[in-house]
């Protein structure tokens, strides 16, 4: 449950994680959806008439018991597991983030958290300069002076090609190369698709993107570039390399981040408003930074997703 964040608990914290953790589960079992499964767990379906068991489901002596572990989902009447993978299930239109790690003729090779590496081909990217023409030999010449070994990008899932490759595109102003961050990465189904993945934290000055494979990127907020109102671009880099990333900016980065980092250890599906949420109470907390890692934050989160859960449990009964 506490994955890649080792917490030293004392007596008393344990009993208060265990609790809130049985509290959690007890409120998993009223709402059905969102419980948490693992095989021949029963899922509760309240008796009702005409339930159709979907993927991950089957019936047993009258109820409808889980054949896989993960998380229960429900639409209408019908009633399935989201399996839980260790491993990113690409879907066309994705928004992902990767990390380059080779470049080759006319592509880029891209770490996603899948099965295969992605590629990112140069005549599916805008180049810099930010106009629409074919790529010549010079363009790929100068490849790595766009992306190099190790740079973080953020892209969109294309499509599979014949050859069973991942492609991936970069044809708008909001993808490409990310500066002035941290990439995290979680296990990459508690990221659910949305309509919007890309997110500008106005009150911290920073940018999150929730990568549909489990890669995350916080950052310094960028304004997007106006390829119309484009001045010189070697003016434009060269105050890019004389500016700096305030202080402020700096620990705001730190704190989204390690709420990410907590959310994730603590197995609670990331959203934007569960890590504006847990880095506002533990502002309010007064809770340092390098503290928001440690066991009584990491309590006090699990008991505060109890109060949450309550409370949208009330609301839904009217």
């Amino acid at each position: 449950m506490m994955r890649e964040l080792h917490v030293s608990l004392n007596q008393t914290q344990k009993v208060r994680l265990q609790a809130a953790f049985q509290h959690l589960s007890d409120i998993g079992s009223q709402a059905s959806s969102g419980l948490l499964v693992s095989v021949s767990d029963t899922i509760p379906v309240n008796n009702e008439d005409g339930i159709l068991k979907g993927h991950g489901t089957s019936e047993r002596d009258g109820q409808v018991v889980a054949t896989v572990c993960g998380v229960v989902e429900r639409v209408n009447k019908l009633v399935y597991v989201r399996a839980l993978r260790a491993r990113y299930k690409p879907e066309v239109g994705d928004i992902i983030v990767g990390r380059v790690i080779e470049i080759a003729p006319k592509r880029w090779k891209l770490e996603i958290n899948f099965s295969q590496d992605a590629v990112l081909m140069l005549q599916s990217m805008n180049l810099p300069d930010g106009i629409q023409r074919r790529r010549t030999a010079v363009d790929e010449l100068n490849m790595r002076t766009i992306f190099e070994e190790n740079d973080v990008i953020c892209a969109e899932v294309r499509g599979f090609q014949h050859d069973g490759s991942l492609h991936l595109q970069a044809r708008s102003q909001k993808y490409g190369k990310l500066e002035r961050g941290q990439l995290l990465r979680v296990p990459a189904y508690l990221v659910k698709r949305r309509k919007q993945h890309f997110h500008d934290l106005e009150q911290y000055g920073v940018d999150l993107i929730l990568g549909c494979n489990g890669f995350i990127w916080v950052g310094e907020h960028v304004v997007p570039a106006d390829n119309e109102m484009v001045e010189d671009q070697e003016s434009t880099l060269k105050d890019k390399e004389q500016s700096y990333t305030p202080l402020e900016i700096r620990q705001n980065i730190c704190r989204i981040a390690n709420s990410v980092r907590l959310i994730s250890a603590l197995g609670f599906a990331i959203s934007v408003d569960a890590i504006i949420d847990t880095a506002e109470a533990s502002k309010s907390s007064n809770v340092d930074i390098k503290d928001m890692l440690g066991a009584e934050f990491y309590v006090q989160t699990a008991e505060r997703e109890v109060q949450k859960r309550i409370s949208l449990l009330k609301k839904k009964r009217g």
